[in-house]
């Protein structure tokens, strides 16, 4: 443990301070998108979302490499995550028994055409990168983008609170008192989406959902309120996320998995502990 702080003030491991910022930034995106994502029962979409962003990011590569030298995977990523949000949007609001069909077509198509973009890509373009993640790799403008979302997500949590809570747990209730629904809805997903794309870099493609779900999940065993989640959750992603440094440091494997080790590990805990209170 001692070794671990001592790097983390080196002036030559920059990459791990990174690491402990960009942590601390996702626990507020975490907390605050995830608290609405369980309440809303949306984690198949944003699910579907997230492993959709690789086809975004495979053709990016490839035309960086054939079409358009320097075409960023971040801005393939934007272009396949926004797009895939407004699909499964519309498809949710306006026909809901296709809503499984689509959100698994979307999953599954994504994926494979990322994979064939980057089959195709000249050299080597390793998938388990995006995949899983690697939040030492992040860079300082990974922690400005992350702190831009950051600031633009609390402020609309802020702003639309009311309205945000309202649509969330009876959705029929708050279209009667004049609440835009669908439109929140939309934005929630777009929001979703784009953090998604940036959170990737954190924990990967595949493992993004389950910070998304699994603080929110632990802070949803006691919160009264979505207030009170939120920031529940955005502790607890905190925790998790330096959890998952320290001991990806200190026993050398991957910071993302680790990280996600622990949120589940917690959340087993309390479910564990809410069954068996039911039980007495």
């Amino acid at each position: 443990m001692t070794g671990f702080f001592e790097a983390l003030t080196n002036i030559n491991f920059p990459f791990l301070r990174n690491a402990l910022i960009a942590g601390l930034l996702s626990s507020i995106l975490f907390g605050v998108l995830g608290s609405i994502v369980t309440v809303r029962r949306i984690g198949s979409l944003a699910g579907a979302i997230s492993h959709a962003v690789l086809g975004g990011i495979g053709m990016a590569l490839y035309l960086s490499a054939k079409i358009i030298p320097g075409f960023s995977p971040i801005a393939g990523a934007l272009i396949f995550a926004v797009l895939s949000a407004i699909v499964i949007g519309l498809v949710s609001l306006k026909a809901k028994q296709r809503e499984d069909t689509v959100i698994n077509a979307i999953w599954v198509i994504g994926m494979s055409i990322g994979l064939l973009f980057m089959a195709k890509t000249p050299g080597y373009a390793d998938p388990s990168t995006w995949l899983f993640g690697n939040i030492l790799l992040i860079s300082k403008i990974d922690l400005i983008l992350l702190a831009v979302l950051d600031v633009i997500v609390m402020l609309l949590a802020w702003r639309f609170y009311a309205q945000i809570e309202a649509s969330s747990f009876d959705a029929e209730f708050a279209r009667t008192r004049g609440v835009p629904v669908e439109k929140i809805f939309l934005l929630l997903l777009g929001l979703t989406a784009v953090a998604i794309v940036l959170l990737q870099t954190f924990v990967g493609i595949v493992m993004v959902i389950a910070m998304l779900t699994l603080p929110s999940g632990c802070a949803a065993s006691f919160s009264r309120s979505l207030a009170g989640m939120m920031i529940s959750s955005c502790l607890f992603a905190a925790i998790f996320s330096a959890a998952g440094l320290v001991s990806g440091w200190f026993f050398d494997l991957p910071v993302g998995a680790m990280t996600v080790t622990a949120a589940g590990i917690v959340f087993l805990g309390f479910s564990i502990y809410k069954a068996a209170k039911r039980s007495n």
